[in-house]
Parts: structure tokens; C-alpha cells; sequence
């Protein structure tokens, strides 16, 4: 947790990107540790909010939630508003009630596709969670069980798809991995490509991508 207090104070530290709030997003494949790292990410934060892209899409737009983000979200951060947004329940197949998400010194978005190339003027920093999406799929496959297995066939080419379009990790400013214990980051390509905006750099070297 002491990697985690140090990267939040690199992310606190940037500039705000989205009115008064950092917007940090946290993308990678389904399965690759992206909520459970959010989470992690959010306590060093001191209790960042955490928006889960789940909850904006649906079974039927896998991927169609950018103008629902954009709308509920994005749009009443940048005026220092609370959003409001309505999230998809997976087993009743429709919206549930309305959540409340304050503005905040950062907030996290979390999920598949949170770096895409609409966002991504809104985001203050771009974290990459790095595993190999075969892996990060059958780690998702193993979680969700055998049940979802039709679920995933379909997810699983939508993903492809949409990475395929519009990936996010040649723009991401790092790249984390998680350890045995903790976490591994290293500089991401939009920084090592010289953007004005860095992350975070740690001295543990990541396994290959």
C-alpha cells in the first residue's frame, strides 16, 4: 500500500482534467485485475469515488456507453456537479435507480474501454492493466464460471472488436501489474512518448506483455 500512497499523491498532483476533477481511468481486458486494483487505487486516494463501466453498459451495447458516460457523467463533473447516472442490472436486465457521484479531487472510471478515444480528452491519466487478454480472459472465464460461458464467446469478440478500433494502451501514461504483493508500474507509452503528462515510475521491471 505504500507504492499505492506514492502513485496517489503523482495522481493528485496533476492537473485537473475534467473541471475540478482529476479523472484517472483504469482500462485493460476483462479479467485483468481492473476492479480489484480501482479498488485499491481508491483507498490510497482516501476514498475516491469509483465509477464501474458495468454499470453504464448493457447487454446489448457492450461498448454503445460513451454517450451515457458523456452525458451523466463526464459533462456534470466538468461544470463541478454531481453526476447522476442510472446502472444497468445484469440479472434483471434493466436500469436500477439513480446513483449519486460527487465531484472529487479524482475520480476513478474503471472498466473495458475506459481509455477510449472519447474520454481520453477528459482524463488527467491513463493506468493499463498489463496481462495478455487470452490470460485476463480465462482468468474472467474462471471467476464468472460455467454459467456465463455463452456470455463470454460473445464478450469476448466485442472486446476484440472494440480493441481492435480504438485501442487504449498506446495511450496509456502507465502500465501496472500486479504482483505476488502489490503492484508493478512502469512509464506507459503516451509518456515515454514524451507527453507532458507522467504517471508514475516504479523500479520493479514488469513481466513481458
Amino acid at each position: 500500500m505504500d507504492d499505492l500512497a506514492r502513485h496517489a499523491d503523482d495522481l493528485c498532483s496533476l492537473p485537473p482534467s475534467c473541471g475540478p476533477v482529476r479523472l484517472v481511468a483504469v482500462d485493460g481486458h476483462a479479467g485483468s485485475g481492473k476492479s480489484t486494483f480501482a479498488a485499491r487505487l481508491a483507498a490510497a486516494l482516501g476514498g475516491a469515488p469509483v465509477l464501474h463501466l458495468d454499470d453504464l453498459a448493457t447487454h446489448e451495447e457492450l461498448f454503445g456507453w460513451t454517450r451515457r458516460l458523456t452525458e451523466q457523467v463526464i459533462l456534470p463533473l466538468s461544470r463541478g456537479e454531481a453526476a447522476r447516472y442510472t446502472p444497468y442490472d445484469w440479472t434483471e436486465r434493466r436500469v436500477g435507480p439513480a446513483r449519486i457521484l460527487e465531484p472529487a479531487p479524482v475520480v476513478l472510471v474503471e472498466g473495458v474501454g475506459a481509455g477510449r478515444r472519447e474520454v481520453r480528452p477528459w482524463l488527467a491519466a491513463l493506468c493499463w492493466m498489463e496481462l495478455d487478454r487470452e490470460t485476463s480472459w480465462e482468468r474472467g472465464r474462471r471467476r464468472d464460471g460455467a454459467g456465463l460461458t455463452g456470455f463470454w464467446d460473445g464478450w469476448t469478440l466485442a472486446e476484440g472488436r472494440h480493441f481492435a478500433e480504438d485501442p487504449s494502451r498506446p495511450y496509456a501514461d502507465a502500465l501496472v501489474s500486479q504482483l505476488p504483493e502489490g503492484y508493478a508500474w512502469l512509464p506507459g507509452p503516451h509518456a515515454t512518448a514524451g507527453a507532458n503528462r507522467t504517471v508514475t515510475h516504479g523500479s520493479q521491471d514488469l513481466p513481458p506483455y
